[in-house]
């Protein structure tokens, strides 16, 4: 049987232990237009780019998500969206859309263009923004710009990602005139 200073003298002794450990840096390696390379070895644009990512993690059990929150509450909206984002969604009639964009995203001003000639009315949504990120997760949207149609009742109709995705959705394809022999 030990006494509690044989306790106390040996949790001493492990965190002077703890204190005297010294390890490595770690090579972290990540995807960067198409291929991979050391992190360190990037420019200061794509670091500032990487710092900004968010990771989400697949298993078996779900998905769970690295968030600036870790709620139970913000990892089941999440893992709800994205099992029903990776589900194929029927292109019924369209309603409303919702395009999420970015102030910085090179690909969102072609895209706000587009829908904004499309015979649907629309909203924008700043996923910069705390609530436009909130609303984001809650629909598994995780690139930027994405465009999510939906049906009267509200539910997923179609989503895109460019202008090409937009215009090849069978609900917005052009009504093309029989061809006469």
């Amino acid at each position: 049987m030990r006494t509690i200073a044989e306790i106390d003298a040996d949790i001493a002794k492990v965190k002077a232990e703890m204190n005297d450990v010294h390890g490595t840096g770690t090579e972290v390696y990540a995807r960067i237009v198409g291929y991979y390379r050391s992190v360190r070895n990037w420019n200061r644009g794509k670091r500032e780019e990487y710092n900004h990512r968010r990771l989400f993690v697949a298993d078996e059990a779900g998905v769970t998500a690295h968030l600036p929150t870790d709620s139970a509450a913000n990892v089941s909206s999440v893992s709800q969206a994205v099992s029903s984002a990776a589900q194929p969604v029927p292109a019924g009639p369209i309603a409303r859309y919702e395009l999420y964009v970015r102030a910085t995203c090179p690909n969102c001003p072609p895209v706000k263009e587009c829908c904004a000639n499309l015979p649907y009315s629309g909203e924008q949504i700043d996923v910069d923004s705390a609530e436009g990120l909130a609303r984001a997760e809650i629909w598994g949207v995780f690139s930027a710009p994405t465009v999510i149609f939906f049906d009267n009742e509200g539910n997923e109709a179609g989503r895109a990602h460019s202008v090409k995705q937009i215009r090849a959705l069978p609900a917005l394809a052009p009504v093309q005139e029989p061809a006469l022999f």
